[in-house]
């Protein structure tokens, strides 16, 4: 009975990411449907916009590698998070005092080395584990 409770579980569970995944994605498209058309609008695309609209495609491109290899990656986040911290750099430079854009350009800093930290005991560790199957 235990058995057949935690398989019911685990594939409802199974359901309800997938529902919210798709909620994202739509969501995603229509984002970025809303800035094209503001774009439009405007007659000017701005590196602001651009950014944001690289944002969404890293949001898509994080679902599509979670519905393709069943993981969720740990380093869009954080691309999304350095894109996102650089545009509100770009936008509010004038506004930002010098304490807050230091510590936002450390924040990014920090971001980046924790993507190649990342990435070094991922690989470190792929490595190992191919030496200890031969």
């Amino acid at each position: 009975m235990s058995e057949k409770i935690k398989t019911v579980v685990n594939h409802s569970l199974a359901i309800a990411q997938d529902i919210g995944l798709i909620i994202v994605a739509i969501a995603t498209l229509v984002a970025v449907g809303i800035e094209i058309n503001f774009m439009f609008e405007n007659g000017t695309v701005l590196l602001t916009d651009l950014l944001l609209l690289f944002i969404y495609l890293e949001v898509l491109t994080m679902v599509a590698v979670y519905y393709k290899s069943g993981e969720l990656p740990i380093k869009f986040p954080l691309y999304i998070a350095i894109v996102a911290l650089a545009r509100y750099l770009i936008l509010d430079m004038k506004n930002i005092d010098t304490w807050r854009i230091l510590g936002i350009t450390v924040a990014i800093l920090l971001l980046g080395l924790s993507i190649i930290v990342i990435h070094y005991c991922k690989s470190n560790l792929f490595e190992k584990n191919a030496r200890d199957e031969d």
